[in-house]
């Protein structure tokens, strides 16, 4: 009975040490390091507002060169994918048909000349003996009539003349516009403005060039609603740049100027067409062919410039992990628009001030705390973003 007593306090002794121990090891257990992150302070400021579009390049001029007139044709007058003047020969016609057509013409014009000039002899002698009664009233009204009727003839006449004169002329087809000369595409000795105006090639005017392009509507009405808000100033119509990238990746020398923009959405499409002018004087473009393009339409004011490391993307969207004033991560969801120079635009979820984590995000989670320090861009990245500061300075 004794010994049963005594060891009911030796349990109780035991589990108290053991609860003192476990107590003790809560007590010493380490907590989490922060996460150390690199990071810079967002800055306000503004920033060209750009669209990469794509857009296919066409002549500024096309003119189709057609035979005006009907024949055979005789030689092909110069080369073909060659540049030509306006008025130069490129085709010419067999003009003995015209030619005898003209003379026809001039025949028939002295003909009406010589009757006209009888038939008012006529009225004049006319005029001369009604005073006296030898001519009737019936008789000097036909005369005068005889007159006219010549007189109209011969008006007719020179009509002829002049376009049978024409006709001859068109016997050498002439380049209407400054440009390149197409492939020919008739060859000498065939018929040719028999019923039809026979296509003989095409001069095309490529120095400037036209570059169309669309526009999403979706993405017309945007800009326009932040240029109502203050936060988008649009650049004027001959203010608007066009930079062409070639296919090869390199960048078009020349800027282009936008010129034309349509009134009208395509309902197939749901785009609005747009174009610009863009110099050529080397012949280095050529119509038809597709570029990438950065179209500058005017600047956003007041939005901040991140780099590209900084944002993430998740079935919610675009976010950023943020170091807040007690120390902790936060997770701001923001607005993006384009890139500009390897940094993305926030247009919207970010505030001046924000210390926003750019390298170390592996490392950390919201609600966590965090270690911040200056980010220091790597070498394929040297140049910190504009309108971004480190943080701490």
């Amino acid at each position: 009975m004794t010994s049963t007593f005594l060891r009911i306090p030796l349990l109780c002794l035991g589990l108290m040490a053991l609860a003192a121990c476990g107590k003790g090891k809560d007590q010493a257990a380490p907590q989490m390091p922060a996460a150390e992150v690199g990071v810079i302070r967002a800055q306000p400021e503004n920033s060209p507002l750009t669209r990469d579009l794509v857009g296919r390049l066409s002549a500024y001029r096309s003119a189709d060169v057609r035979a005006r007139v009907a024949g055979v044709l005789l030689k092909r007058s110069y080369e073909e994918g060659t540049d030509v003047k306006k008025g130069q020969v490129l085709f010419e016609i067999d003009p003995a048909p015209l030619k005898a057509a003209l003379d026809a013409s001039l025949a028939a014009l002295a003909q009406a000349q010589a009757t006209y000039t009888n038939n008012k002899v006529a009225a004049q002698r006319a005029h001369e003996l009604a005073p006296k009664g030898y001519v009737s009233r019936s008789d000097l009204d036909n005369a005068d009539a005889a007159e006219r009727t010549a007189a109209a003839t011969v008006q007719v006449a020179r009509a002829n003349v002049q376009t049978a004169r024409i006709n001859l002329g068109y016997a050498h087809v002439t380049a209407p516009i400054d440009g390149r000369a197409g492939q020919q595409q008739v060859t000498e000795g065939a018929l040719v403005g028999s019923g039809t105006d026979t296509l003989l090639t095409t001069v095309e005017q490529i120095d400037p060039l036209y570059v169309n392009f669309t526009m999403s509507v979706d993405a017309l009405e945007q800009m326009r609603r932040a240029q109502s808000r203050g936060s988008v100033t649009l650049a004027q119509p001959d203010q608007t740049r066009v930079q062409i990238t070639l296919p090869d990746g390199s960048t078009y020398a020349e800027k282009g100027v936008l010129d034309f923009s349509a009134a009208t959405v395509d309902p197939a499409t749901g785009s609005v067409d747009l174009r610009a002018t863009v110099a050529n004087p080397k012949h280095s473009l050529l119509p038809g062919m597709y570029v990438t393009l950065k179209a500058s339409l005017g600047q956003q004011n007041k939005v901040f410039l991140i780099p590209q490391a900084a944002l993430q993307r998740d079935t919610d969207g675009a976010y950023l992990m943020v170091v807040g004033a007690d120390g902790k991560v936060v997770r701001k969801n923001v607005g993006t628009g384009d890139m500009v120079g390897g940094n993305w635009v926030i247009t919207e979820g970010l505030a001046a001030g924000d210390q926003v984590i750019v390298s170390g995000l592996q490392k950390v989670k919201v609600g966590a705390l965090a270690k911040a320090s200056p980010w220091q861009p790597d070498a394929g990245n040297s140049s910190a973003a504009p309108g971004i500061a480190p943080a701490g300075k």
